[in-house]
């Protein structure tokens, strides 16, 4: 018999001849029949249709040799074998096993279900040497991307019976790769410390246990680069380049060098600026307030785009809805000054087609819809896409959010796609901590901010601790009725004990209702209703009249509104701009309650950065003030007026400055109140990852205004005791504070040395709280 074919185990890589031992022609002759042998599960029809001969052809050796590739291609076969028996073709084959199991041993690092998911290895399929191999660097490299570049993985092949195989893969963790040393060459105006700030990557410490930062990954490398690279642009050297960034493991697999070399070039001023108008009835000098630098100033690379972004924003609100904006740069290398010019004209008219929406299986479409700030049919606006995905991030609700443009059936025509990735937006909560005001504390919450897709937002929160507990249940609807209106519900029960600064306990158990809406982008209005039903008790014996006299139930019904202007930079972090609210009170729509209260608070934000280099230095600068009037008819309660101390007034416990009862002490609260606080932030001087700021605050406030109708109850038998020591004196309280943010919570601690009081106060050093929900 002739043999065509290769040796077993061998895929072929070039053509085969046949051969006979005294010949060297290739075979001829006419095909009759074609003969399958050593398949087991594969049918011979199977087989018969890979070829590319049949009985009728000719033997021809470049076909007979494109087939044996053909079937070695399909991955079925360890062996393939083409063989000549007179006019028969014999084809011989042994299959490749199956594979019965694919199981894992000595992973501690990935689980069984990370590393499945990701192999091509399957229970049922097809096994070969090649797959196993593959599936090893696969799992390596998962490994690696966790940072465990020590990781071994090797596969073992155990042969079953009916050709069937088991293939475990060994696997040795190692340790950790982490980042032993980060070094920046070529700095001068800047020194490594600092620099290594700058970037994501960080060298490994013992309080990086909870970190990621100081495992080697590829992508922050060159993320790193860019980092350095805008880091100097903002800082006015133009010139900068980043000429090497690499990472070098070391010989013992146990580390990661990173090595950065830096160009600095010379460090640029902002010559002359120019604003180029082109369009009809809008002037530079209109434009110029959108400026973020002078002349003179240092080059700053960010301000040029944030000048970019303002100026076509500016140019939108006067109703262009065409706008183009072109910075151009031109540096002057003698003089070391750049020359800027926005050259502000009409855009191409583009219209927005369609917007699609990919990758919400959870979301409904008009819950992201409503996020957008512009609609099918309208001008095309970058910075209203902008704004739209800041909108759906803020939301909460997605990992990501992609707003990708594409042309539509036009060029005048635009298509966007929003690509989104949804994650999980209920949250079963446990928590514990302690806080000066609440003491000890235990907090257990069921909460869900996207309620079956729909947006709504509910939950019921439940709070046990030392002076305050509390339960209560909320729903919030964004878009009620599918509209610009926000509605929800509250219901609560609210148990405080004073102890040290007021001699009595009290109850609160009501509900409330809410609806708000928002005029545009930074002015917003909420209008509220509620009905409580409050109750002093467990007064202490030797609490004044006043006190005494609050004993019993009140019922309160009050409607609220609060208008609210925020300009902030942001509403979580703010370190630019403004916030003013305004709100009033009006009980007496029932319930044993009638006054009007109104309020009014101030807070404006000012960042050092550009003096000082760093984001975490800026000022506050804030303010409040607050009357309550009393209507005809009603009963007057202390709990219904302001008080000064804690939050308001650091260095003073709750309550404890302004007015009191002049023998016991008791904090009676007061009608007008007005506070103002400047504070000043600051970065520490230790390592960024640890999550510590700093402040310095000077607190100032007065509350005054504490007389009682008709006496309060205090009839002139009582004498000293009717007494009340208001003085309208201002109380000062000044100290240091700092911000822990750490992986089990925000820590906020507060310490007050420095205080002006009058006496009676009660005066508090230490403000501690923390708290944490896992």
């Amino acid at each position: 018999m002739l043999v065509i074919g290769t040796a077993a185990g061998q895929r072929p890589t070039q053509r085969t001849r046949a051969t006979t031992p005294s010949s060297q022609t290739a075979p001829s002759g006419v095909i009759t029949a074609i003969k399958v042998e050593g398949n087991q599960r594969i049918e011979t029809g199977t087989i018969l249709s890979y070829l590319l001969v049949q009985p009728g052809d000719q033997f021809d050796q470049d076909r007979l040799d494109r087939s044996l590739k053909t079937l070695y291609a399909t991955g079925l076969f360890q062996d393939v074998r083409l063989g000549r028996s007179g006019d028969t073709l014999v084809v011989r084959v042994v299959e490749n096993p199956v594979v019965n199991r694919v199981a894992f041993e000595g992973n501690h690092k990935l689980t069984d279900d990370q590393l499945r998911s990701d192999i091509q290895l399957r229970p049922r399929a097809v096994f070969t040497p090649a797959l196993a191999d593959a599936d090893r660097l696969h799992i390596l490299d998962m490994y690696a991307k966790k940072g465990y570049y020590d990781a071994t993985v090797e596969p073992q092949i155990i042969h079953l019976d009916q050709n069937r195989v088991d293939v475990v893969f060994q696997i040795n963790d190692g340790a950790a790769t982490l980042i032993s040393k980060i070094v920046i060459n070529g700095n001068k105006a800047f020194s490594e410390d600092r620099l290594a700030e700058v970037i994501n990557s960080r060298e490994s410490r013992w309080w990086r246990f909870l970190s990621s930062s100081d495992q080697y990954e590829p992508e922050r490398l060159a993320y790193d680069k860019e980092l350095l690279r805008r880091f100097y642009l903002k800082n006015g050297y133009a010139d900068i380049q980043i000429t090497d960034a690499s990472a070098e493991l070391s010989p013992d697999r146990k580390g990661f060098f990173l090595s950065f070399t830096v160009d600095e070039g010379a460090r640029y001023r902002v010559g002359k600026i120019t604003i180029n108008s082109q369009l009809r009835n809008l002037t530079p000098a209109q434009l110029k307030p959108t400026l973020q630098f002078a002349s003179g100033d240092w080059y700053d690379g960010d301000a040029v785009g944030r000048t970019s972004d303002l100026i076509e924003e500016a140019v939108h609100n006067r109703g262009y809805a065409f706008v183009e904006v072109k910075p151009r740069v031109e540096r002057n290398t003698e003089k070391h000054t750049v020359d800027l010019t926005f050259d502000v004209g009409e855009g191409p008219r583009v219209y927005v087609e369609r917007i699609d929406i990919v990758g919400n299986t959870r979301t409904q479409d008009q819950v992201i819809r409503r996020e957008f700030r512009l609609a099918e049919g309208d001008p095309y606006s970058a910075d209203l896409v902008r704004r739209s995905k800041t909108r759906l991030t803020d939301l909460g609700y997605f990992q990501s959010v992609d707003i990708t443009t594409a042309q539509g059936s036009a060029p005048d025509k635009a298509i966007l796609t929003t690509n989104i990735s949804e994650k999980a937006t209920g949250e079963l909560s446990f928590g514990g901590g302690y806080s000066t005001d609440a003491g000890a504390l235990i907090d257990v919450g069921l909460s869900e901010s996207n309620l079956v897709g729909t947006g709504i937002n509910a939950g019921i929160n439940g709070t046990l601790a030392q002076f305050r507990s509390s339960i209560d249940a909320s729903v919030t609807d964004p878009y009620f009725l599918g509209r610009n209106l926000v509605g929800g519900a509250d219901m609560f029960l609210i148990q405080t004990q004073y102890l040290g600064t007021e001699p009595y306990d009290e109850r609160r158990a009501g509900f409330s209702l809410r609806l708000g809406y928002d005029f545009n982008e930074h002015l917003r209005q909420v209008w509220s209703y509620s009905l409580v039903n409050r109750d002093v008790f467990n007064i202490q014996p030797y609490a004044g009249i006043f006190i005494q006299n609050e004993a019993g139930t009140t019922l309160l019904s009050q409607i609220s509104q609060t208008l609210t202007i925020d300009y902030r930079d942001s509403k979580v972090l703010p370190h630019t701009g403004y916030i003013i609210e305004g709100g009033t009170d009006l009980a007496g729509i029932g319930g044993d309650a009638r006054f009007v209260r109104g309020n009014l608070n101030a807070a404006y934000y000012i960042s050092l950065e550009r003096l000082l280099g760093s984001p975490d230095w800026g000022l506050k600068f804030a303010g409040s003030t607050g009357y309550m009037a009393l209507l005809p008819g009603g009963r007057e309660e202390i709990i219904d007026r302001f008080f000064l101390g804690g939050d308001n007034l650091r260095g003073f416990f709750i309550g404890g400055a302004g007015p009191h009862d002049t023998v016991y002490g008791s904090p009676l609260g007061g009608r007008f109140i007005w506070t103002q606080t400047t504070e000043m932030r600051y970065p520490l001087p230790v390592s960024p990852d640890l999550g510590l700021t700093g402040r310095a605050f000077v607190d100032v406030g007065g509350l005054t205004q504490a007389s009682f109708r008709n006496g309060g109850g205090c009839t002139a038998a009582a004498g000293v005791s009717c007494q009340i020591d208001a003085s309208a004196a201002p109380r000062v309280g000044a100290g240091v504070g700092i911000s822990w943010q750490t992986a089990f919570g925000l820590i906020n601690v507060d310490l007050t040395p420095f205080v002006i009081k009058q006496p009676g106060d009660q005066t508090q050093l230490f403000r501690f709280g923390f708290g944490t929900r896992f």
